[in-house]
């Protein structure tokens, strides 16, 4: 079945399916789904897909085991087929952060990703080569825009995506739902998605989660490598409001109310606890990969972390970036960044500003070490995510173009992706499987945020 089949397919059932599932569920008690999934089965042991729609969790949450030895395939061949076949989201993409570097002085674009760029790791090419569908566009905003300027720069970026479709109508078309994501690929267009890495631009007004979702906004990083006004960050040692601020409780569950799905990438584990009690809907982590294989690093996710996540329907969204995958590389570069920050503290210059940006591209050229991950490492992640707490509650959140000079021999670019899903098909996932984590879980939890929303919005969010 091609892609546009396939999406169309999708377009007349997923809907009604997810819709009817969540009401199944108990989702209209204001609870959301809970999923007890158990641990799946080592990912050499999975079997051929099941008939169950992949967007719909398996009933016992992890892949049946095959018997007897799996037919031989040409891999390389079946993941691009695949990757050509199935809707494939990437949770995290910073395309658009990427291009405002390099916007000219009248404020337009100077890349052409409709084309082959010289520079990056997404254009539209690329895209098309990768099988990549949806790419969640973050609308990065840095920690220090706290102290003002935080929506002013993330409406500018919004906009910057808003052009795409504009500029380059037959490649590109915005997306605000799974409906559109589908409907796009149909079409044979990239859908544009979006999510705002970073809380900071709410600006400790409630009334802005709505704008933003009114704006496009579909997921919110609730914060960035500094505590902010909503939550603690992992990467900061000062622990201000020890997880969530009062207000942060707030906006979470507003962001519920209004259908925003909540991103716990970037919180402290006290602030992930902490949105883990409150939220009525399923949580997504839309680019962090598992502390096991990092020990110590907070910016990955622990198994309990992940397990509890799993448990309220949520996704974890593998990243790519080296330090996320290998912990020795993670601790030498962690290492470097921190006497580059010390440099720049030391010079009162701020990381965003220009020179800033400047000093931080010299920096990781000549002072980074130049070690990589390997594809099979990220594999790995997916592996133990799995083991976990099954392929239902795993995807793909690569974080091209924020990671700098950082990603895995095998996934450089968008056009990678098929070399990933080969893997899993070497370690004997099935097609069921792979789409569920190419695109299907991440859908599902996007609906089930959609129908809660719908159910509640009527209702004032609560304190």
């Amino acid at each position: 079945m091609s892609k546009r089949l396939h999406s169309l397919v999708h377009l007349g059932l997923a809907g009604l399916t997810l819709t009817a599932g969540l009401l199944a569920a108990g989702c209209s008690s204001g609870d959301p789904p809970a999923d007890p999934s158990p641990a799946a089965s080592p990912p050499s042991a999975l079997a051929a897909a099941a008939a169950a729609s992949s967007a719909a969790p398996s009933a016992s949450g992890a892949p049946q085991a095959s018997r007897g030895d799996p037919p031989k395939v040409d891999a390389q061949a079946r993941a691009q087929e695949l990757a050509q076949r199935f809707i494939l989201l990437d949770g995290h993409i910073d395309l658009p952060d990427r291009l405002e570097k390099t916007l000219d002085k009248k404020g337009l674009i100077t890349e052409d990703i409709s084309q082959r760029t010289e520079k990056g790791e997404f254009d539209w090419p690329r895209a098309r080569a990768g099988g990549l569908d949806a790419p969640f566009m973050s609308i990065y905003v840095p920690a220090d825009k706290e102290r003002g300027g935080a929506k002013m720069l993330a409406d500018k970026l919004i906009a910057l995506v808003e052009s795409f479709p504009t500029k380059w109508p037959d490649k590109f078309a915005l997306a605000r739902s799974p409906a559109d994501i589908r409907a796009n690929t149909a079409l044979g267009k990239v859908s544009l998605p979006m999510g705002m890495e970073n809380g900071s631009p709410i600006e400790h007004r409630l009334d802005n989660v709505k704008y933003f979702h009114d704006r496009g906004i579909r997921y919110i990083t609730l914060t960035h490598s500094k505590d902010n006004h909503i939550s603690d960050s992992s990467y900061d040692d000062r622990h201000t409001h020890k997880g969530l601020s009062d207000f942060g409780k707030k906006v979470a569950l507003e962001m519920n109310r209004v259908g925003i799905m909540i991103d716990v990438s970037h919180v402290s584990d006290d602030a992930f606890w902490q949105v883990m009690e409150l939220s009525r809907a399923p949580v997504i982590a839309s680019h962090s990969s598992c502390r096991h294989f990092t020990p110590g690093w907070q910016r990955n996710m622990s198994d309990e972390m992940i397990q509890a996540l799993a448990k309220k329907g949520g996704v974890i969204q593998i990243a790519f970036g080296s330090s996320f995958v290998d912990g020795d590389i993670q601790k030498a570069r962690s290492e470097a960044w921190k006497r580059f920050d010390a440099q720049l503290e030391k010079r009162k210059v701020q990381k965003s500003s220009p020179e800033g940006k400047a000093l931080a591209e010299e920096f990781e050229k000549k002072e980074i070490p130049k070690r990589y991950a390997t594809l099979a490492q990220v594999a790995d992640h997916i592996d133990h995510v799995v083991k976990l707490v099954g392929a239902d509650h795993v995807g793909l959140g690569s974080d091209f173009d924020g990671v700098g000079d950082s990603l895995p021999d095998g996934l450089k670019d968008v056009s990678a992706y098929p070399n990933l899903i080969r893997a899993l098909i070497e370690r004997g996932y099935s097609d069921q499987d792979i789409e569920k984590i190419a695109s299907g879980n991440v859908l599902r939890v996007w609906q089930a945020v959609e129908d809660y929303a719908r159910q509640a919005r009527s209702a004032p969010a609560k304190p």
